[in-house]
């Protein structure tokens, strides 16, 4: 067996970069399941040996250089890296009181890059390289300490990313930065370059991947900014269906989007057993107290039974309103960007559907709102226009169809 046979064309890129270039960053960058992260972690076992290598030459020897590990978080570490290197190679790592281990004769120090406090576990020390992980989720002030932490002899950072806004800091300050004294080499991922990805499994990707900013992120691994509508696979006339023809349903839920001067929305949603989404029931006013949300979310729990309410955690007052009133209230998850992908990936599939009577109503605002739902192209988010009922339906649907105990308030828009 060849290395042909163990790394596509592009991996074979990068390991050839990894050895023959004189670098400082080697930033792999592009689609989902392109193969960055499996080649940066062999070619993070390759830095240990040469740090290593390095650390016996210096005189005197140092005994136990120090290398970082750095992910969005310790879960995000253990699944992107370690375990695939348990599975590959086999290796036992031994973990001491403080996260850290050592593999051939590095200690490995890891950070978590999610939030700030990911400066705490490497202040101070000198690091002879690091490897972080899904880079562009970093706090770029973590970021920006892995760097100057790595001054220990001939020190190199590695790092993966899939892509996000075209004006992201580490587009713009690392990957875009052609300075020959920078010493910076990025590599490009299209999922395409996965040879080792089945042909059905490209096929079916691309088939149910959103229009638009999704597609091209996530198959083309291409920074771009979203244009134009949000939704732009939603189809009345495919999605509209009579309230007859909804169904058996699996469970009911709903999404809670609190509003005063602005428009305050529930939405009740219904799952079947064939894996889709039916709107069944819209409820959207303008200056109405928290007594007319209290009797909405009776009304439905009456018709639906105790079913979840996932709340904009941005009025907790309200949320408590609801659990003293014995309302399943819960803090949606307001990850924008992975909440309407998840959307837009049901409406892409011909998965998610809207009972015609419901929306068809004067009191409706849907049909206004998801063919207004734009980009703002200079933030990458959403515009805060006619957004109410687009916020209550990623609320519920991204929230339940998730671990519940991961769910948290805070965050968002």
């Amino acid at each position: 067996m060849g290395i042909e046979d163990l790394y596509s064309p592009k991996q074979l890129e990068v390991l050839r970069t990894a050895v023959r270039e004189n670098w400082r960053f080697l930033i792999g960058h592009g689609a989902k399941r392109a193969g960055k992260t499996a080649v940066n972690n062999d070619i993070f076992l390759m830095e240990l040996r040469r740090v290593r290598k390095l650390a016996d030459q210096q005189t005197p020897k140092v005994e136990t250089p120090m290398y970082i590990l750095a992910g969005y978080s310790s879960k995000s570490l253990q699944n992107n890296v370690l375990q695939e290197l348990s599975n590959k190679y086999g290796f036992d790592f031994k973990f001491d009181k403080h996260n850290s281990f050592e593999l051939f004769g590095v200690k490995v120090v890891q950070t978590f890059t999610g939030t700030i406090g990911g400066l705490g576990a490497i202040r101070g020390m000198t690091a002879w390289g690091a490897y972080v992980n899904e880079a562009s989720l970093a706090n770029q002030e973590v970021f920006e300490e892995i760097k100057d932490r790595c001054s220990g002899p001939g020190a190199r950072i590695i790092g993966d990313t899939n892509p996000d806004n075209p004006q992201h800091w580490l587009k713009k300050d690392y990957i875009d930065n052609t300075d020959p004294k920078a010493r910076i080499v990025s590599v490009h991922f299209r999922m395409d370059d996965n040879i080792f990805l089945s042909k059905e499994y490209i096929a079916d990707q691309k088939a149910g991947t959103p229009s638009g900013m999704f597609y091209d992120r996530s198959i083309e691994g291409l920074w771009v900014s979203g244009e134009g509508a949000i939704y732009k696979d939603f189809d009345e006339k495919q999605t509209l269906i009579n309230k007859d023809d909804v169904p058996d349903i699996k469970e009911y839920y709903a999404g809670v989007d609190w509003g005063y001067e602005h428009k305050g929305s529930v939405l009740v949603f219904g799952d079947d057993y064939f894996g889709n989404t039916y709107l069944l029931e819209e409820h959207t006013a303008q200056y109405e107290e928290i007594d007319y949300w209290v009797d909405i979310a009776k009304g439905i729990v009456d018709r639906y039974g105790d079913i979840n309410f996932w709340c904009d955690g941005a009025r907790p007052e309200h949320v408590a309103r609801f659990i003293n009133e014995d309302i399943t209230a819960m803090y949606a998850d307001k990850a924008v960007l992975s909440g309407i992908e998840a959307v837009a990936r049901l409406i892409k599939l011909h998965h998610f559907y809207v009972v015609r009577q419901t929306v068809k109503s004067d009191d409706s605002c849907y049909l206004e709102e998801v063919y207004n739902y734009a980009w703002d192209k200079k933030t990458g988010k959403p515009i805060k226009l006619m957004d109410d009922v687009m916020d209550a339906k990623r609320y519920a649907i991204y929230s339940q169809h998730q671990d519940y105990n991961e769910i948290e308030s805070g965050g968002g828009i």
